[in-house]
C-alpha cells in the first residue's frame, strides 16, 4: 500500500508538553501518529515515552507522551493512514505542562499595575488552519509562519473598567463585515471563504494611561509597526493580504507613533487542515489534519 500521510510541524519553547491524541474521525480504524523533532533542533528534545514502548507513536484517541525541551524547538506531528479505506483525520493536542511559579512577594505600599493583560486574547481565522488564539504580544501567524488572516476578534475579560477598545477590518473583497466597528469579543471578517483581511483598524478609548503597539506583516511588503489609540494598517496598495499580526497594549509614556521596519522574508508553511489554539500560562496547541 502506498503510504499516504499528512505532516505539521508546531514550535514549542522550553518546558514541558503532553501529546495527546484527542480525537479520530474513524475510532475503529484511527491512523497513526508520530511525533519527532526536526533535524534543525533535535538536539533540544528528548521523549518521555511509556516504558512498553520505544518509539514516539499515538495508536489511537485518549494515547499520549510526554516532551521535554530544554530550549525552543521544533515539532513534526506526522498522521499516517493504516489502510487504503481508513480515515486520516485527528486531531492532536499539545499542552503546556508546569509546576507553576511562587507568587511575588511585594511590600504592602508597593504600587500595583492598573492593568492584567494575562488574559488578553486574540482569536485569528487563519487560511488553511483555522481558529488560532495568541495572547497579548503573541505573533498571530507572522514572521516564521506568515499566513492569510481571514478575520479576527479580542477578548479580554479582565478588561479596566472605564476603557473599551473597538475594531473593524476590512476584506479582500466586498462584505457586509467589511470597516463594520465592533467590540470586544465580536469577530470581525470572514471564515472559510477564502478571503483574506487586507485592512485593520483598532480603537482605545477611556483611559489615556494605555496604548496600542501592533505590529503588522502583509503580504510582499516589509513588517509595519504603530502605536496610538487609535491605529489603522494596510499594505502599499491596500489589496495586499494580511500574514501576521502582534498585538500589545503598554503604558502610553510617549507620544504615538508610526513606522515600518524591515521583517524576514515570508517562508512556506506546511500543507493540510491544522487547527492551532494557544494560551498562557499554560499553552495548547490543537492540530487537526
Amino acid at each position: 500500500m502506498e503510504r499516504v500521510g499528512q505532516r505539521k510541524t508546531i514550535n514549542v519553547d522550553r518546558g514541558l508538553f503532553l501529546i495527546r491524541y484527542a480525537a479520530a474521525a474513524d475510532e475503529a480504524r484511527p491512523p497513526k501518529v508520530t511525533v519527532f523533532p526536526d533535524p534543525t533542533t533535535e538536539k533540544n528534545v528528548t521523549f518521555v515515552l511509556h516504558p512498553d514502548h520505544e518509539d514516539a507513536v499515538l495508536w489511537g484517541p485518549n494515547a499520549c507522551l510526554v516532551v521535554r525541551a530544554l530550549r525552543e524547538a521544533k515539532l513534526c506531528i506526522e498522521v499516517e493512514r493504516l489502510n487504503e479505506t481508513g480515515s486520516i483525520d485527528a486531531t492532536v493536542r499539545v499542552e503546556r505542562l508546569t509546576q507553576g511559579e511562587m507568587a511575588a512577594q511585594h511590600p504592602p505600599e508597593a504600587e500595583q499595575p492598573a492593568y492584567d493583560l494575562s488574559d488578553f486574547r486574540v482569536l485569528g481565522h487563519v487560511a488553511s488552519i483555522g481558529d488560532v488564539v495568541v495572547s497579548a504580544n503573541e505573533w498571530l501567524a507572522g514572521p516564521s509562519a506568515p499566513s492569510r488572516i481571514e478575520g479576527l476578534s479580542i477578548e479580554w475579560p479582565g478588561k479596566p473598567e472605564g476603557l473599551d477598545i473597538r475594531y473593524s477590518v476590512r476584506t479582500g473583497r466586498p462584505q457586509m463585515s467589511s470597516d463594520r466597528v465592533v467590540g470586544l469579543g465580536s469577530f470581525a471578517g470572514t471564515r472559510g471563504k477564502a478571503m483574506p483581511l487586507v485592512g485593520l483598524m483598532l480603537e482605545l478609548s477611556g483611559d489615556q494611561a494605555l496604548t496600542f503597539e501592533v505590529e503588522a506583516i502583509f503580504l510582499g511588503a516589509p513588517a509595519m509597526r504603530a502605536m496610538g489609540n487609535r491605529v489603522v494598517l494596510s499594505g502599499p496598495t491596500g489589496r495586499e493580504p494580511l500574514v501576521g499580526l502582534r498585538i500589545a497594549l503598554t503604558e502610553a509614556s510617549t507620544p504615538a507613533r508610526t513606522g515600518a521596519v524591515a521583517a524576514d522574508p515570508p517562508v512556506s508553511r506546511p500543507s493540510g487542515r491544522v487547527r492551532v489554539f494557544r494560551s498562557r500560562p499554560k499553552q495548547t496547541q490543537s492540530v487537526e489534519f
